[in-house]
């Protein structure tokens, strides 16, 4: 009874489309999960209410997901619905474990090979035996060619043809690539290292090869969840098929509008064919978005509703849960530079008025638009972050204590506490948990190392549970060893700790974040969608990378674009994937030469009289300004002005905002035109509505009071 009123407990607060998904029978089950709609609370509370309702063991589970950052958040959720002993680990930490632990008998006694914590030094070597003089960008390119092949399931003499068929924009001709695949494949050997395909891959053999083994995993792990399952490749799916052996108690959580990896591998076919592979399939939609305001919601439906493809069919309309919010400020400027200057100056008031830098990120396409923000920021005395393994983990004090941790494994007890461990080996590069300097470059140096020590809580919170039978788990606490292969494989994957400041990302790396505050930069034609997606598919990854940077914002969402890449240069047009510009100006249609007229005004850009930016929205265009912008409203001249519209409506018995709408009369009381030309720039005064109320606001702009304009009788019937 106590054992299944916990599992009762497990569904309160869950909307109905998540206590489907909760309480689906065993046996397939897919989840699609829209943006913001409580995926990890569903599929946690899933595992929890079946292990409290007795139908599972909690220890015979485990959950993959792509980043340890998930799947720290998974065990926290589990832990606070009461269940322990349920594995939730990347695809690459459960392998590791797996393979580190069964090594002795796959190797025969031999020493498990050395892990690469990156391609790029055994890459440049590759290249250099097949005549090719690669740089550090051009091995990182080679590298990824050589991941997205071995995810795949490519072998070196595969490469050629498989790239064509793949459409992939080579660094190298493909044959000059596929050399250095094959002499990259015999240095690793030479040398007996491995990679994390390779590491992959071991997993997947010993399984499939060993029926010992294959019973082992399989008896131990019995129940299998996959998150963000939109992002598997075929190394991963083979390997989840290694640890189900035929099985299918398997739960799926994905969301195929937000496929974005495909360049690595990933592919969406697994969750868009999951309903056919496993025929009787339970599929739940969860669509209520509890993360963003309606009108971030409203603009993410409207860009992923032109959607496309195979991915399109497993489309989601999302349907905001939280209160109405601003509606997303849609920004035109002349160049980058005035761009990344305007970014600067909003992201300084926006902190200034209270919200933390942390809650704060600027998105982009492509890492090489990074450096202007930079500057932009560093200029605004805004302090950020550049999410993306390069930045941190190529720094120099982050370099020096990933060498000293790897050094103090030598001299620090292996039964030492991690974050003491970690802490204890940082002292050897001058780092102590004490108050950190004033400020300046001191100040980023301590916060990167601190980031290293609250990671390292964050990885101990969590003990590797072994496998000893069929019946019997042991935990093991994680080491100082096993943090430092960790941290060597967050910096192949390039995932960084949190770090204090306003996060400067790619889209592809904010995947899976959420901020109060998204700025989306840089969304015009050639590189948003990039020159580079040539293919309808390509296309439309494109279309799901704004989508996914739009779902990032909880509340504030700023778009723009920059019409030129530098001052004075060639004209670029706005992304296809961005909504039309307003063009409702609300003007009347004369008929003939006024209509024209009236068109061609209304297709005028036109700019904010305070920071210039173009305006798109049309409520925007009738202020003349941004919403942001502040505003000058003369108070006093726009009461006057309610007054003589509702006299006005009475009169002609109809609604007030036909007379003019609230925008409209704000926009008279900020501007307060003097002639009938400043009038009609207005939006929202057409030639009809001059002639019929011109003089009068005229003359109300001017100090008339509203009886001398329209006297109270004169509405009398």
């Amino acid at each position: 009874m106590v054992v299944h009123s916990a599992a009762e407990r497990v569904l309160a607060g869950l909307d109905p489309e998540q206590r489907s998904a909760v309480t689906a029978p065993a046996g397939p089950v897919c989840i699609l999960a829209g943006a913001g709609t409580g995926k990890t609370r569903a599929v946690t509370s899933r595992i929890a209410h079946r292990a409290l309702s007795g139908d599972i063991s909690a220890r015979h589970v485990l959950a993959v997901t792509f980043t340890a950052r998930a799947a720290a958040e998974m065990r926290a959720r589990l832990s606070a619905l009461g269940v322990g002993g349920v594995q939730a680990r990347t695809f690459h930490a459960a392998a590791l474990r797996q393979v580190r632990y069964f090594a002795p008998r796959l190797l025969e006694g031999r020493a498990m090979p050395e892990l690469l914590d990156s391609k790029v030094r055994v890459v440049t070597l590759a290249a250099a035996k097949v005549g090719l003089r690669a740089d550090r960008a051009a091995a990182r390119d080679l590298a990824g060619e050589i991941e997205w092949a071995k995810s795949s399931l490519v072998e070196p003499g595969e490469y050629v043809v498989a790239a064509a068929k793949a459409l992939r924009e080579t660094p190298y001709e493909p044959a000059k690539v596929a050399d250095v695949f094959a002499a990259y494949e015999r240095l690793k050997r030479g040398n007996g290292v491995i990679d994390f395909e390779d590491m992959l891959r071991a997993a997947v053999w010993g399984i499939e090869e060993h029926a010992d083994v294959a019973e082992q995993v399989r008896g131990q792990y019995r129940h299998l969840v996959v998150d963000e399952y939109q992002d598997v490749n075929p190394l991963q799916q083979r390997l989840l098929d290694a640890w189900l052996g035929g099985r299918d108690d398997l739960t799926v959580v994905g969301d195929a509008s937000q496929t974005i990896y495909s360049f690595t591998g990933a592919t969406s076919s697994y969750l868009v064919d999951f309903p056919r592979r496993y025929r009787g399939a339970t599929v739940v939609r969860l669509v209520r978005d509890y993360r963003s305001t309606p009108q971030v919601v409203g603009l993410a439906n409207a860009v992923i509703s032109q959607a496309r493809g195979a991915e399109a069919r497993l489309r989601l309309e999302l349907h905001g849960q939280r209160p109405p919010g601003p509606e997303p400020d849609l920004r035109i400027f002349t160049d980058e530079p005035a761009e990344a200057n305007a970014v600067g100056a909003r992201c300084r008031a926006l902190i200034d008025g209270g919200t933390p830098a942390r809650e704060i990120a600027v998105l982009f396409r492509t890492n090489a638009q990074s450096e202007a923000y930079e500057k932009a920021l560093t200029e605004a005395a805004v302090p950020y972050v550049v999410q993306g393994a390069e930045r941190f983990f190529e720094r120099p004090e982050v370099r020096q204590a990933m060498i000293a941790l790897r050094a103090a494994t030598r001299s620090i007890p292996g039964e030492t506490p991690l974050p003491v461990a970690v802490v204890e080996g940082l002292a050897a590069v001058g780092w102590a948990p004490d108050a950190p300097p004033a400020g300046g470059a001191a100040r980023e140096r301590w916060e990167a190392l601190a980031a290293l020590v609250q990671l390292a809580e964050e990885y101990a919170a969590t003990p590797e549970v072994v496998p000893i039978g069929e019946a019997v788990a042991i935990e093991r606490p994680v080491t100082l060893g096993d943090f430092n292969e960790e941290l060597a494989r967050r910096a192949a994957q390039q995932h960084v700790p949190t770090v204090e400041g306003v996060t400067l990302a790619s889209l592809h790396s904010a995947k899976g974040l959420e901020w109060d505050a998204v700025f989306l930069v840089g969304l015009a034609e050639g590189t948003l969608p990039t020159t580079y997606a040539k293919t309808p598919e390509q296309v439309e990854e494109e279309r799901r990378l704004l989508y996914v940077g739009i779902t990032r914002a909880r509340e504030w969402l700023w778009l723009s674009y920059a019409a030129a890449r530098s001052p004075g240069g060639r004209a670029r047009r706005p992304s296809r994937f961005l909504p039309q510009l307003d063009r409702s100006g609300g003007g009347e249609r004369a008929g003939g030469g006024a209509a024209r007229r009236t068109e061609r005004r209304r297709a005028q850009v036109v700019s904010c009289r305070i920071c210039g930016a173009t305006l798109l929205a049309g409520a925007d265009r009738k202020l003349g300004r941004c919403p942001t912008c502040p505003s000058d409203l003369d108070e006093e001249l726009y009461e006057r002005l309610r007054e003589w519209r509702q006299r006005v409506a009475g009169a002609q018995k109809v609604p007030p905002y036909v007379v003019f709408t609230d925008a409209t009369l704000t926009a008279l009381a900020e501007r307060k035109p003097g002639r009938a030309e400043e009038l009609i720039a207005i939006a929202g005064i057409g030639p009809r509505k001059l002639g019929l109320y011109g003089d009068t606001v005229l003359a109300l702009v001017a100090g008339a009071g509203v009886d001398e304009v329209c006297p109270q009788k004169s509405f009398e019937i």
